[in-house]
């Protein structure tokens, strides 16, 4: 399936409706509109295996660059809207993309990273007016297939929270343009979704999940429903006003949910979900519990990563029989390890590794790809973990966040996860800090829900809260506040930038360093 064929058959039912706005794209106009963009990434000379990049904010334009790059057999490349001058340029330099499709008013930093880049073509778009615009390149081009379609693929970048972002490049499918991809088929099979399916994306399409999810609703037919950026109260309204029936979400959406007021959560009728799912990190059990008792047993769990080495999933009931786990494995097969590689036990803590898996390779990056292979075959991403007897899989932490403290291993996520769910916490991070006795020490950061309540008597507040449910050796030296932690509009935390500020500080120094970069 494909959005051609519901085009054919459903030419004036909305694909894609921006939430906020109410901007509408039917399937008609997407198949036109990715057609023309098909027929204009061929006139600019590129050919299936080619890289395109989108640098795109939120918007219907994005779906229709992504699926005219499908259906030319090329490579897009999505690229956070917020990334720098230096990080754009190394992901357009590195896979050597051909053109580059970008929000207008990203042009500052396009210019100054293409700069030596002549190979690029450059297309803003968002102002129609301008001649050298997206728009203006492909409105008298036909809205007719090119000759010769063959499917085409994303190729994401890993964040780059340590050293230059890895690409993450799959084989392009050989099955033509129509066949579903993994993450259609999963979306089907797990959550039901069909082309009566209503699906919220409260995230950035950038992102793996959320653009490989919501193309994945638009090759089953659905109508996808885009939130140009997640506010919790709005994603009520969406839900609501445009009666969705699956969404996609992160821990943090759901903890900025349930900190609405409740007369705010309540004026907002959700009985239209029918599956909702959530990934990207551990939930904190309490979250996911307020979750189920709010929006019943429809919200599911699933763990994988960009690489999509493997794939784990737990329906809601699964995880109330079994709170805190991320499911068993449905691509793949767990294997928990040690430092050495070897195969863990059950109820061992390791790094969790696949076999039978997706191999992975990172673009131009053997060593990286060496290390993502244990010498059995299996892959990783860093991930630490245990399964229980039954196959279930519980996560730990990733293991570049484990802080050594006196000789002890400590893993932030348990540490956060009580913070996330005291009522006066809006965000919160665990890091270690550079310590000349300890080596590192436990430091939190926290961001509070009124800042004014920042400072000696919150501090106090929370570490009497920990002491209550942590063994002493993981409590926090150190309490900091922050009015807002460093996150990427996806939930993910920049733990690089508040580590190197602590870092950077002065041997001894327990002042709440300025976060930079």
């Amino acid at each position: 399936m494909h959005p051609r064929d519901h085009a054919r058959t459903s030419p004036d039912k909305p694909a894609c409706i921006m939430a906020s706005s109410g901007e509408v794209l039917t399937y008609r106009q997407l198949d036109e509109a990715s057609n023309r963009t098909a027929q204009l990434f061929h006139r600019c000379g590129l050919r299936p295996g080619d890289m395109v990049g989108v640098l795109m904010h939120n918007c219907v334009r994005f779906l229709e660059v992504t699926w005219g790059a499908q259906r030319s057999g090329l490579y897009y490349v999505s690229i956070p809207s917020a990334a720098s001058d230096r990080e754009l340029r190394y992901i357009l330099a590195d896979p050597g993309a051909r053109a580059l499709i970008y929000s207008s008013e990203l042009g500052d930093v396009v210019r100054s990273a293409t700069g030596g880049l002549p190979h690029v073509r450059l297309f803003p778009s968002g102002d129609a007016s301008r001649p050298d615009s997206f728009e203006s390149a492909i409105a008298a081009l036909p809205g007719e297939p090119i000759a010769d379609e063959e499917a085409g693929q994303d190729m994401l970048y890993s964040s780059g929270t340590t050293g230059n972002p890895k690409g993450i490049k799959h084989p392009r499918p050989t099955g033509g343009i129509g066949e579903l991809t993994g993450v259609a088929r999963l979306a089907r099979d797990l959550y039901g979704m069909s082309s009566g399916s209503v699906y919220l994306c409260p995230a950035p399409l950038y992102h793996a999940a959320p653009l490989r999810f919501s193309m994945a609703a638009l090759q089953l037919g659905g109508t996808l429903v885009i939130m140009e950026k997640f506010d919790p109260e709005k994603a009520l309204a969406a839900i609501e006003r445009y009666r969705v029936t699956h969404a996609q979400w992160v821990p943090t959406h759901f903890a900025r949910m349930l900190k609405l007021p409740a007369p705010v959560r309540e004026r907002y009728d959700v009985s239209s979900l029918v599956s909702t799912f959530h990934a990207a990190a551990p939930c904190p059990i309490e979250i996911k519990q307020q979750m189920i008792d709010w929006w019943g047993p429809i919200v599911h769990e699933y763990y994988s990563s960009t690489e999509l080495s493997g794939f784990t999933a737990a329906t809601a009931e699964e995880w109330l029989a079994r709170k805190g786990t991320v499911g068993r494995a449905i691509m793949g097969k767990i294997r928990i390890c040690d430092e050495a590689g070897e195969p863990l036990p059950p109820r061992s803590e390791g790094v969790i590794h696949f076999a039978d898996a997706t191999p992975i390779e990172y673009h131009n990056e053997p060593e990286k790809t060496r290390q993502a292979t244990n010498k059995y075959g299996w892959t990783t991403v860093g991930d630490v973990g245990w399964v229980d007897e039954e196959g279930y899989l519980y996560l730990t932490d990733r293991k570049s966040f484990m802080i050594i403290s006196g000789g002890v291993n400590i893993y932030p996520q348990e540490i956060e996860n009580l913070l996330i769910e005291h009522p006066a916490v809006a965000d919160a991070a665990v890091i270690g800090a550079p310590d000349p006795d300890l080596g590192e020490r436990v430091v939190a950061v926290v961001q509070p829900m009124d800042w004014s309540c920042a400072g000696d008597g919150l501090a106090s507040e929370l570490d009497r809260y920990l002491r209550a449910n942590l063994s002493a050796v993981k409590l926090p030296k150190q309490i900091d506040f922050l009015r807002e932690l460093p996150r990427q509009p996806t939930g993910k935390l920049f733990k690089r930038l508040l580590r190197d500020s602590y870092r950077s500080a002065a041997p001894g120094d327990t002042a709440t360093p300025t976060i930079g970069g």
